[in-house]
């Protein structure tokens, strides 16, 4: 019997020929059934990744989605059983994918879609609730980000152009960078366009700080960050927890 690798290489690329070893129920080689076999796994990764990252695919096409598809995951087999969850290193392969070279913004966009779906898969916890508290009850409690919450920085729209590619009438894209925040308050995640200061402020929300202790680096480095506008978004978006409760 071929030993693990050997089986993964052929398996996922059809240039490999069919390891010496395999055999049908009659004790055959396992040749048109290994094609088969490997065919099927291929058009199951190539349509994990058309599900996963769908506005990629909408952005380069179909047809050039699949090609780039197979050179993705010969060169990256799944690293967890579950298939929902494949393509974590797709936005890194775009990045460095010469072919898409003049689409710079694509890694980013990949990553916004990869974090929908991370968060959705994240564990649950309970939101932070700020009903009845005053406003300097609320800055002086220590929240993290909740494990369906993360922020992505950009030096592209990648807000407005996600938005474009899965929203009716939304407004054409700009050309400002944008920091995108997502969570998951209820069941769907969601992104939100961050404000001026967002990452730096995610960045210190770990429980030790204060939310009022987190905005101040925030501020440092971001003199024209709207602090109420920082407060709304992660507060409003159910981006925060008090839990520390390891999943």
């Amino acid at each position: 019997m071929p030993d693990q690798t050997t089986f993964a290489d052929a398996l996922l690329d059809a240039d490999h020929p069919v390891p010496e070893g395999l055999s049908d129920a009659f004790g055959h080689k396992a040749g048109k059934r290994f094609d088969i076999y490997r065919n099927n796994v291929a058009v199951s990764l190539t349509q994990a990744l058309e599900t996963g990252f769908p506005v990629i695919r909408k952005l380069v096409g179909d047809e050039f989605f699949k090609a780039m598809a197979g050179v993705f995951l010969r060169a990256h087999p799944p690293e967890d059983p579950r298939l929902q969850l494949y393509g974590r290193r797709f936005p890194g392969f775009l990045a460095g994918f010469k072919p898409v070279r003049h689409l710079p913004y694509l890694a980013d966009v990949a990553k916004l879609e990869l974090g929908l779906r991370q968060s959705y898969h994240a564990a649950d916890v309970v939101r932070l609730s700020v009903t009845g508290l005053t406003p300097e009850a609320v800055l002086v409690l220590k929240p993290i980000l909740a494990p369906a919450s993360l922020v992505i920085r950009s030096r592209f729209p990648i807000y407005d152009i996600w938005r474009v590619n899965t929203k009716a009438d939304a407004p054409k894209p700009g050309t400002d960078p944008q920091d995108v925040l997502i969570t998951r308050p209820e069941f769907d995640p969601g992104p939100h366009l961050l404000p001026l200061g967002g990452v730096d402020m995610a960045r210190h929300l770990k429980g030790r700080m204060t939310l009022s202790e987190a905005m101040a680096p925030a501020l440092a480095l971001n003199p024209k960050a709207d602090i109420s506008a920082l407060l709304s978004v992660f507060i409003s978006t159910g981006a925060l927890t008090l839990d520390r409760t390891d999943p």
